[in-house]
């Protein structure tokens, strides 16, 4: 009788989902590479209130992750939600382009954050559900380079037009409509769902019987996933820090490029290696390259310094972020993934608003480096607890062996 073989192709939906995330991207991308320097200098907001409304509008995102995700397991159904979310999402847009003031700012980034995280935890265990276990590092590496992708052809879009239509923030927002509007076509038309995911209902995920499968490994990288959090807060702070160095305005998005053209070229061959390597081992990595970042970040303002710092921070991205979900899907139930998954993004996003609330409040007191300095101080502290859970799997492996 013949073995059936193992797949080795990555699934079609793998890859249309990866599409879909990179043109949402390219319209996010577009307004958020612009955002913080059209609130300060066009709006006049302080820069404690554009950390306080990203840290808001992320973490919203984040937490509403978790009631979709939820949703998605007791229907049974990835699909509806995604497609929801991502409708949401370009639906918010023409809001950033008719915004006369932060308070329709503040409505149309919670807006375009609900919707993400509406499709967020969805989203990711659809890629889940249709790749196999030997694949998934690779998958979620693919779907986040392609993401990524998208999230630096946002901005150089964005640095385009700035130059062609002399500074014109509001007719750039009103181009990043139609990328969304393509993002959601795709994934409403592209997309399969695998039947098992939708044959039956469940029974409620968050009942106490159920929620005690997501066990102490699961815990662990909800733990380390907020820690990172933390450290990393949110990126229109390296927007922020490239304006101090006298980059002219319409060029400082080119620093987001430089960004995620990195994380573009670092996340699939290390979402590969995951599915080879220790979890562990590659985080601390991640941890290490996050601290140099930081480091060259809060030395100098001068482009480039910032430019070397905000390719570090790219790495890092590129190594940790599919690793993060993969250790998710690898530590949960198949049938509460999206359970999972909202709960990881929940403290996440808890730790996200207070990450970019006090970095705002540090930079406006204190200045811009002692806010690089403070999340290498926290990746510090992520640095010693995966150490820690590294001997203690080493110890326990020893004894076993004796």
């Amino acid at each position: 009788m013949a073995t059936p073989k193992t797949p080795s192709r990555m699934p079609t939906g793998v890859w249309v989902l990866g599409f879909v995330s990179l043109f949402m991207d390219i319209s996010s991308e577009m307004i958020h590479s612009l955002l913080p320097l059209f609130m300060v200098t066009t709006l006049g907001a302080s820069v404690f209130v554009v950390g306080m409304i990203e840290g808001m509008a992320e973490s919203t995102a984040l937490i509403v992750k978790i009631f979709s995700g939820t949703l998605s397991d007791y229907l049974g159904k990835r699909k509806a939600l995604a497609v929801t979310g991502y409708a949401l999402g370009a639906l918010s847009k023409p809001l950033f382009a008719m915004a006369p003031s932060i308070g329709l700012v503040f409505a149309a980034r919670l807006a375009d954050r609900v919707g993400k995280g509406i499709r967020g935890a969805p989203r990711d265990a659809l890629v889940a559900d249709i790749t196999p276990r030997h694949l998934r590092g690779a998958a979620f590496g693919l779907r986040q380079s392609l993401d990524t992708v998208g999230a630096l052809l946002g901005p150089l879009l964005a640095v385009g037009l700035m130059l062609l239509w002399a500074d014109n923030f509001r007719a750039v927002f009103w181009v990043a409509v139609i990328p969304g509007t393509i993002a959601v076509a795709l994934l409403l038309f592209g997309v399969r769902e695998p039947e098992h995911a939708s044959a039956s209902k469940q029974s409620n995920p968050i009942r106490k019987e159920n929620l005690k499968r997501l066990a102490a490994p699961y815990w662990w990288v909800v733990g380390i996933g907020a820690i990172f959090t933390l450290a990393r807060f949110s990126e229109a702070f390296l927007v922020l820090r490239a304006q101090q160095g006298g980059i002219p305005l319409a060029l400082v998005p080119l620093v987001m490029v430089a960004m995620n053209l990195v994380y573009a070229g670092t996340a699939y061959p290390f979402g590969k290696l995951s599915d080879r390597m220790s979890h562990t081992r590659l985080l601390m990595l991640g941890l290490l390259v996050l601290i140099a970042a930081d480091l060259v970040l809060a030395h100098s303002d001068h482009w480039y310094v910032v430019l070397t710092g905000v390719a570090l921070w790219g790495v890092h991205m590129g190594i940790t972020q599919g690793l993060l979900a993969t250790m998710v899907a690898d530590t949960a139930p198949t049938d509460l993934r999206g359970t999972a998954y909202g709960f990881f993004n929940l403290v996440s996003g808890i730790a996200m608003l207070i990450a970019s609330g006090v970095a705002g409040l540090i930079w406006d007191k204190l200045g811009a480096a002692y806010t690089f300095y403070t999340g290498g101080a926290f990746c510090l502290l992520a640095l010693i607890a995966l150490s820690w859970r590294e001997n203690a799997a080493r110890r326990i492996q020893l004894n076993r062996g004796h």
